[in-house]
């Protein structure tokens, strides 16, 4: 009788887990991230014309490459500050080199993926540069609301 109860509260509390993870994500959806936002109102809502979309895929293949070796760096810088705060046990000389180099290039990272937007920017009519640059400051504000 006890591994009978024992069984049935298991059930119904795993059944209660997978409810709770259901509604939790049905009326608490995560926001999109700020790059798939803008994907979505630069593919979805600006009307482009086959030419636009040609020279923003080309932009997007590039910047993609750029991308990827940036957060390679960032990975390696990560790495290093892991092996640093190992082995100084602190806020080290090592620590705070490798802090410092990991800024660099989470900076170049932003100057990048800026230089990204505004070159597609250049690719828009007027009016679909308005709705994206409304797009752009709604996902770099969107957190601070």
């Amino acid at each position: 009788m006890r591994a009978k109860l024992l069984v049935l509260v298991a059930v119904v509390a795993f059944v209660a887990a997978v409810a709770g993870v259901f509604l939790g994500r049905h009326f608490f959806p995560q926001p999109k991230a700020a790059g798939v936002e803008l994907h979505d109102v630069l593919h979805s809502k600006l009307d482009l014309n086959d030419r636009q979309k040609a020279q923003i895929e080309l932009l997007e293949q590039r910047f993609a490459v750029r991308r990827r070796a940036l957060e390679l760096e960032l990975r390696a810088d990560n790495a290093r500050l892991a092996a640093a705060i190992e082995a100084e046990h602190g806020n080290g000389p090592g620590v705070t080199a490798a802090v410092d180099q990991s800024h660099q290039a989470m900076g170049e990272l932003q100057k990048e993926t800026l230089g990204h937007i505004f070159a597609m920017r250049q690719i828009l009519r007027p009016d679909q540069a308005k709705t994206f640059d409304q797009a752009v400051v709604h996902a770099l504000t969107d957190d601070a609301r």
